[in-house]
């Protein structure tokens, strides 16, 4: 599946470690984070869950073959596994656990999804956050409210826009990175042992509350993208990468090279 399991005194750990895949968040993976995270609710002495790549990914985002050929129903992105995955970044908001993202690596489309729904966020100095939607014609849509509500419209525009990658001290100031101090983790998840369990998920709803994804925020995220995934123009660049591993700037004959 892409995914092991890992328990410590109080926290559960999931680690991507699909590396030859980039970590993508496959309709597997996201099932699999899923069914983590509620054991890890389940779990009386549990206080965090953490979220982990590997292989120099933190997670590459959706998969953009599965959305070439499935047409983003019920493949990841668009359709049911859209919806999937935003209900996913939504319960992590309002999870009864607090969850830590730790990314040392990339962590594009979706992955910075999971960065900027999580509580906090630790990061390597080889890390880089990236948004590459609109090289393809798409937009960070599912991703996009999670991330306005942790850094701020500007700054999920200029990322969108640009497409460029910035490094861990550049999140870091815009808010997307709580730490890049290795010692900060171990601190926090002794601290959280010291916090009434209960009081973690009244926290989180509450103040959740102040900033709600309505539903319809999340229909017309999820609409979009739909729409997006369902132009012919689009759906020729995502084939054309599916079979041909060809960008769209190299089918315009644009310069070359890899986002």
């Amino acid at each position: 599946m892409g995914l092991s399991i890992e328990r410590g005194q109080g926290w559960h750990r999931a680690t991507l470690n699909a590396g030859d895949n980039q970590n993508k968040l496959t309709p597997e993976i996201v099932e699999g984070l899923w069914a983590a995270l509620l054991a890890c609710e389940a779990d009386c002495a549990a206080r965090a869950f953490l979220i982990e790549g590997s292989g120099g990914y933190f997670s590459n985002g959706m998969d953009l073959v599965a959305a070439a050929e499935g047409g983003g129903a019920g493949d990841g992105t668009g359709g049911p596994g859209g919806r999937r995955f935003m209900d996913l970044l939504q319960r992590l908001t309002t999870s009864s656990v607090v969850v830590i993202s730790i990314v040392d690596g990339k962590a594009s489309g979706g992955g910075v999804g999971l960065a900027a729904a999580s509580d906090f966020v630790f990061a390597t100095p080889r890390s880089q956050f990236s948004l590459p939607e609109i090289l393809w014609g798409l937009l960070p849509c599912v991703v996009a409210p999670f991330l306005i509500r942790r850094v701020g419209v500007q700054v999920c525009q200029r990322l969108t826009l640009s497409s460029l990658p910035i490094d861990a001290v550049a999140a870091h100031a815009a808010g997307l990175v709580d730490s890049t101090d290795e010692r900060a983790l171990a601190q926090l998840l002794q601290r959280l042992r010291m916090v009434a369990p209960e009081a973690i998920g009244k926290a989180k709803r509450y103040l959740n509350g102040l900033w709600i994804i309505n539903e319809p925020m999340r229909n017309y995220a999820l609409q979009e993208l739909d729409s997006l995934l369902a132009a012919p123009e689009v759906r020729q660049r995502l084939t054309d990468f599916a079979q041909h591993q060809r960008y769209p700037w190299e089918a315009q004959g644009g310069a070359g090279g890899k986002a």
